[in-house]
């Protein structure tokens, strides 16, 4: 509820062990990791034991405002998962699931004040990884519609 991040030694445990799974010796993306320079170096110890490095980082730019507005929109049916947004994509009937007609939910973390504290603690911490990875980041512009951000992400990626 407070908006805290996960631990540095959990995640790049997870990380360890989810990609020596088959379905990984091809490659993986990681989202939203690694957001500290600590988490960064970390990474790239853990992945040089393997002869691994890291191929791109994919920076995708979305103004502050826009991000509050799309997560204190949201709302989520919770015995499915089944998510709306008040805004851009609302359910048929205001507050109720369009499946079940059962009432929606607000998450508790999904508030302007904690998504405030959340990317005041990302910026903090993630501007230095941009720079740390400076010559594998390629900037995308990602406040636009989902197809012209995909077409930025196979670009990025070929």
């Amino acid at each position: 509820e407070a908006g805290a991040l996960v631990s540095d030694d959990i995640v790049i445990g997870l990380i360890e062990e989810a990609t020596k799974t088959d379905e990984c010796a091809k490659g993986f993306i990681l989202d939203g990791f690694p957001r500290t320079v600590v988490q960064a170096k970390k990474l790239d110890e853990m992945l040089a034991k393997r002869n691994q490095t890291i191929d791109k980082v994919l920076d995708f730019e979305v103004p502050d405002k826009v991000l509050v507005d799309r997560i204190t929109g949201r709302l989520v049916h919770p015995s499915s998962g089944r998510s709306y947004h008040e805004k851009f994509a609302p359910p048929k009937v205001a507050g109720k699931d369009d499946i079940t007609g059962e009432p929606l939910i607000r998450r508790k973390d999904d508030n302007a004040d904690t998504l405030k504290t959340r990317l005041a603690a990302f910026h903090t911490q993630t501007t230095p990884v941009i720079q740390y990875y400076a010559e594998k980041v390629v900037k995308l512009q990602a406040n636009k519609p989902a197809p012209q951000v995909a077409a930025q992400i196979d670009a990025a990626l070929k």
